[in-house]
């Protein structure tokens, strides 16, 4: 039986599953949900896109007392933009329970809005190892009523250096607790984290297998020289909406960019040097189509989750099958056909045999055009505004597109997707609008207001 409905839950959560329009459990849910809710601790592996946040948000939910009001909740997430999903998912899922407060509490932003934020003590806190225990070593997060710990996305916190971190959290928190880990990938450290925090696991195991019905996956055999020829010939040929690269190293996601911005096409970096506010702005340029190739490493990705994304390409292959089996999956997601195209040098065959072992079945090979990086450039549609105003100045994305259809006078369908943050409102507008827009959004007033507005 893998129906929600048959599980223990209160008819709050229940309400919230339906309003969700979750209907089966996906595997790992089914597989995990009835040993959380009993209680009990959970070493989980599962590829992106699983169902795992829902799995232990009910679980943190359904062990929650929302009359008392104590921090009884915490979840470590590798990066910000991950704790806000699971903020946001915990969110949806507690609607129907009164009075329930979420906090998401990341580092990269002064700490002083964060102490007073928990001036008003929270139910359930969402944040990154280095601000949760910054606010610990401030006396400023009460531990003593937490019933529950989720570390999600381990092997990434572990691959970003917050090993420490976690374990000098975990060690202030009640011993009587129920911890839940859940990692992409097992290596040895995932395990030693385990044997040290949890009592008694299950260990649940999702294969991380992707069918051809979701992805399609070729591979190019290449020489190194031949690479960035290849990368936007494979782009050029295939001519996706939008495409993340997958480098290995920060030097490589750099000059992989700075390369393909020579050839025409609209392209950002993401790596680990960028600050919080440059990063979130990649992101959202990336998400609503004002960039049509995202080039990354791996734990820059982390947390990057864009619904319908066409096409993965791997200029250099992962370390090893897990890895590259969490890059692939970020597409052909909800019903979608993905493509995942990886690029090999001879020196990498060794990591394309450990593919094909997993996955039980031959790879797909392809040939590489000689047309050496010729072609259409992938152009994006849009162009980013960011106006420096947002949910703090009772900014809603309703007004932002009165004043471009209004005053502005463009027409609806120039305005693409609105992002709104609490200082800060991303719009994008078709290209060709863009300055036009802008100029006017200067001169205009948005909800009485005006604001400082900038092209990205």
């Amino acid at each position: 039986m893998n129906d929600f409905i048959a599980l223990p839950l209160t008819a709050p959560l229940q309400q919230a599953i339906a309003a969700a329009e979750y209907t089966a459990m996906t595997e790992v849910q089914a597989a995990a949900l009835p040993a959380i809710l009993a209680g009990r601790d959970v070493l989980g592996q599962a590829k992106t896109g699983s169902g795992k946040t829902a799995a232990f948000a009910l679980g943190i939910l359904a062990a929650l007392d929302a009359s008392a009001v104590k921090l009884q909740g915490l979840v470590l997430c590798p990066t910000r933009e991950l704790a806000d999903q699971v903020s946001k998912e915990i969110r949806k899922l507690a609607r129907f329970i009164p009075n329930v407060k979420v906090l998401t509490l990341c580092g990269g932003v002064p700490l002083r809005p964060h102490l007073a934020s928990l001036a008003h003590e929270p139910h359930i806190v969402v944040g990154t190892p280095g601000r949760i225990l910054e606010l610990i070593e401030h006396e400023a997060l009460p531990l003593a009523a937490i019933r529950v710990l989720v570390l999600d996305e381990a092997d990434r916190m572990l691959d970003m250096g917050f090993a420490d971190d976690i374990g000098a959290v975990a060690s202030k928190l009640p011993a009587k607790r129920q911890t839940l880990l859940f990692s992409a990938t097992y290596p040895d450290e995932i395990r030693a984290i385990s044997a040290r925090f949890q009592r008694d696991p299950l260990a649940v195991t999702v294969a991380s297998t992707l069918t051809h019905d979701e992805v399609e996956q070729v591979f190019f055999e290449v020489d190194e020289a031949r690479k960035p020829d290849a990368l936007a010939q494979l782009l050029c040929d295939r001519q996706p909406q939008s495409a993340v690269v997958f480098c290995n190293t920060r030097h490589d996601t750099r000059a992989v960019a700075d390369d393909l911005s020579r050839r025409g096409f609209s392209v950002l970096a993401l790596h680990g040097e960028l600050d919080q506010r440059e990063r979130d702005e990649m992101l959202v340029r990336f998400a609503n189509r004002s960039a049509s190739v995202l080039v990354a490493t791996d734990v820059a990705a982390r947390g990057l989750d864009i619904v319908d994304l066409p096409m993965v390409v791997n200029y250099d292959m992962a370390s090893d099958a897990d890895i590259h089996l969490h890059r692939i999956g970020r597409t052909g997601r909800a019903g979608a056909k993905g493509v995942a195209l990886s690029l090999c040098v001879p020196k990498e065959a060794p990591r394309a045999n450990a593919i094909e072992a997993q996955q039980g079945a031959p790879l797909h090979w392809g040939k590489l055009s000689t047309a050496g990086g010729k072609g259409k450039p992938l152009v994006a549609a849009f162009t980013t505004l960011a106006i420096d105003g947002g949910r703090q100045d009772k900014v809603r994305p309703g007004d932002i597109l009165g004043a471009l259809t209004g005053t502005a006078g463009l027409a609806a369908d120039a305005v693409g997707k609105i992002d709104v943050f609490p200082t800060r409102c991303y719009v994008a507008i078709v290209r060709a609008q863009a300055e036009n827009a802008l100029n006017k959004l200067r001169a205009g007033k948005i909800k009485g207001r005006s604001f400082r507005v900038r092209k990205l």
